[in-house]
């Protein structure tokens, strides 16, 4: 039988220090929707206080995003002295291809003033037909390089 628990890593180089960009990352539920509104129509914090463990936030996406129309994403942990957050999709056309979800993202010095940025993604397919999450790893990999240039350019 086969397995159907897979996982993504994915590594962008960014130009903004590492501490704009982690903080970038933890303001992105007010950042996101206006920096990027042909990608975010809107994101809501539902419980908590959007960063703290346990908080809860509503993304909606602009229309003709591929795939999904909205996410409810849950944060599970948070590491603020090694720039890591951890989240997991707890609502949302995702959980129709994949029955779980979870994202962890990691903001690393490096360079002359740069940051690296790691994305990883665990999941499980909801059956053996539904292809690798390609689409959101894209999706992530312009979120981090649109907010560089985003944040280069502020």
């Amino acid at each position: 039988m086969a397995s159907n628990l897979g996982k993504i890593d994915v590594e962008v180089e960014v130009k903004t220090p590492a501490d704009k960009f982690w903080n970038s990352i933890r303001d992105s539920t007010n950042l996101f929707p206006k920096a990027f509104p042909d990608q975010y129509k809107s994101i809501e914090v539902v419980e908590g206080d959007g960063k703290s463990v346990g908080s809860v936030r509503l993304i909606k996406y602009a229309e003709g995003s591929p795939l999904v129309t909205f996410a409810k994403e849950k944060i599970e942990s948070v590491d603020e002295g090694n720039k890591t957050v951890v989240y997991s999709v707890i609502d949302g056309e995702t959980l129709k291809y994949y029955k779980s979800f979870k994202g962890s993202l990691t903001v690393t010095p490096k360079g002359d003033g740069g940051s690296l940025v790691k994305w990883s993604c665990a999941f499980e397919k909801a059956s053996d037909d539904i292809p690798e999450p390609q689409i959101i790893k894209d999706f992530a990999v312009r979120n981090f390089k649109d907010l560089d240039a985003y944040l280069i350019g502020a």
